[in-house]
């Protein structure tokens, strides 16, 4: 298990680089700040988990639901019907309504799909937050301090002096980059999933399918590029891989009459979240919690 590299306390800023007046003034007035800050994000990334959890575990419903409906209307002119056989176009009226299901269900996966991506467009800006800079210069009678920077030389750090007991702040970013990247991997996982899913209805209706390299949502690229899961050079999502793999997709076709079996292994790939590492999630937050002396669980 590898730990941010203890800084100590002794490290100081130069006075040729420090906005400033002084290493000790400077580490006397920024540290109270910093510390607030990253409780302050630390916190909300707790937060982000949380809604994580809740935004999968509602799509995982949805997506089961939908798919229950899709089965159920593929396999309607098999099925015997019993004593409700002679009724009048029973069976179209049955398959519409699953159909009606299955819309209603895909939006639902597609608004907890959303939810996810805003989760870690949160976790990215909230990494991208942990640093504290000296605001207004040191000509100001009142010390202030901002999450952006005003000053080239000010690099928010305090010249990577600790925060708290042990941790600059590069060691909490360093973390903060280690959790996200789990996330990000899954989204996009999950947005394979999701394109599958959302096919089904497709398939039924011989509407438009959908295609990787187009959006689920309107401003879903844009979305995607603050999480850094969006080429630039292919114009289109990153294709999803596995943690510490490579990603070997070819070109986006999906399976548009997929049987029971393949449509359980994408709801258990779902239920697996295989590029989240549990135990490793549980050991960061556990950490930082004990460094910045809040509970983080």
């Amino acid at each position: 298990m590898e730990t941010p590299e203890p800084k100590s306390q002794s490290s100081s800023l130069s006075s040729s680089s420090s906005p400033f007046p002084s290493p000790s003034y400077s580490e006397r007035q920024w540290r109270p700040a910093a510390q607030r800050n990253l409780r302050n994000q630390w916190s909300k990334m707790a937060s982000y988990r949380q809604q994580w959890l809740s935004s999968s575990s509602s799509a995982r419903t949805h997506a089961t639901s939908l798919v229950n409906a899709y089965l159920s209307q593929k396999y309607m002119p098999l099925m015997e019907l019993g004593a409700l056989k002679d009724m009048p176009d029973i069976r179209k009226k049955a398959s519409l309504k699953l159909f009606k299901q299955q819309e209603s269900h895909g939006s639902k996966l597609l608004s907890s799909y959303k939810e996810m991506v805003v989760v870690v467009m949160n976790m990215v800006n909230a990494s991208k937050s942990m640093r504290c800079f000296l605001k207004g210069g040191n000509s100001s009678s009142l010390v202030q301090f901002s999450s952006t920077s005003g000053d080239v030389n000010d690099t928010g750090d305090c010249g990577g002096v600790a925060v708290f007991g042990f941790w600059s702040i590069s060691s909490f970013e360093r973390l903060a980059e280690e959790l996200i990247q789990m996330f990000k991997l899954e989204l996009s996982l999950k947005r394979l999933l999701v394109s599958e899913l959302l096919s089904l209805s497709c398939e039924v209706s011989r509407g438009n399918q959908f295609c990787w390299s187009n959006e689920l949502y309107p401003g879903e690229f844009g979305d995607l590029k603050v999480c850094n899961l969006y080429s630039n050079e292919t114009f289109e999502p990153v294709r999803p891989r596995l943690k510490d793999g490579k990603s070997d997709m070819p070109t986006f076709q999906g399976n548009r009459q997929p049987g029971h079996e393949i449509l359980q292994v994408y709801i258990t790939t779902w239920l697996a979240e295989v590029n989240i590492d549990v135990h490793r999630v549980d050991e960061i937050f556990a950490m930082i919690g004990e460094e910045i002396h809040v509970p983080l669980s």
